[in-house]
C-alpha cells in the first residue's frame, strides 16, 4: 500500500511538471513577437481602415540639405493617422549633401510624412559605395539622426563580412556602433580572400 502511495505521488509529480513545461513554452511562443510580425499585423490590420495608393513617391529635404527620397508600389494611407503610410516593395535614396548616396530596399515599410521617419522591414538592403548592409529591420529618423539596423545583420564590404545583431550609424558624422544584444556573444568579422 505505500509503494502504491509513493507510485501515486511520484506519477503527479511528473505529471505536474510536464504539464508547467507544456504550458510555460506554449505561453513563451506565443508572447514572442518580433518587430517584423507587428508590422505585418498592423499592415494586415490597416488594410481595412486605409486608403491604397499604387506607385507612392515622396520626397523631402532636411534642415541640412540632404533630400530623402522613397518610391513604393503600394501605399496605405492610416485613416486613424493621416501622416503614417503603410508601404510595400519599397526603394529609398538619400541624396547626403556631404557624401555619397545611400540606396535602401525593403519589402515592406512604415513612412511618416510629418517628420519623414521610416521604418523598413523584411529583406532590408542598405548601399553605400562598396558596402552592403542586409538585415530584416531597419529604423532610418531624421529628427534622431540615425539608422538602426537590426536582426540577422551581415555588412559586407570589398575586404569583410560582419555578423552582428545590432548596426547604428549617425547620419551625419557616419560614426557607427556594432553590437550583439547578449553580452556573451561577440561580433562575427571574416575576411574575404
Amino acid at each position: 500500500m505505500v509503494q502504491k502511495r509513493k507510485f501515486i505521488i511520484f506519477f503527479l509529480i511528473v505529471l505536474i511538471l510536464f504539464l508547467t513545461l507544456i504550458f510555460s513554452n506554449f505561453f513563451s511562443k506565443k508572447n514572442n513577437i518580433t518587430e517584423e510580425n507587428l508590422l505585418k499585423d498592423q499592415l494586415e490590420q490597416k488594410n481595412y481602415n486605409a486608403n491604397i495608393i499604387k506607385d507612392v513617391n515622396y520626397k523631402s529635404r532636411d534642415a541640412r540639405g540632404n533630400e530623402y527620397i522613397i518610391n513604393a508600389a503600394e501605399g496605405q494611407i492610416d485613416i486613424s493617422n493621416n501622416d503614417i503610410i503603410f508601404l510595400t516593395n519599397v526603394k529609398a535614396l538619400i541624396k547626403m549633401n556631404n557624401s555619397e548616396d545611400v540606396v535602401i530596399t525593403s519589402d515592406y515599410g512604415k513612412y511618416n510624412v510629418n517628420n519623414y521617419d521610416t521604418i523598413f522591414s523584411k529583406n532590408l538592403k542598405i548601399y553605400y559605395l562598396n558596402n552592403t548592409i542586409s538585415a530584416e529591420y531597419g529604423d532610418f529618423s531624421i529628427v534622431r539622426n540615425s539608422m538602426i539596423v537590426s536582426k540577422d545583420v551581415i555588412y559586407n564590404d570589398l575586404e569583410n563580412i560582419l555578423m552582428a545583431d545590432v548596426i547604428e550609424i549617425n547620419i551625419e558624422t557616419k560614426d557607427t556602433v556594432i553590437y550583439m544584444h547578449e553580452e556573451n556573444k561577440k561580433v562575427n568579422i571574416k575576411s574575404i580572400e
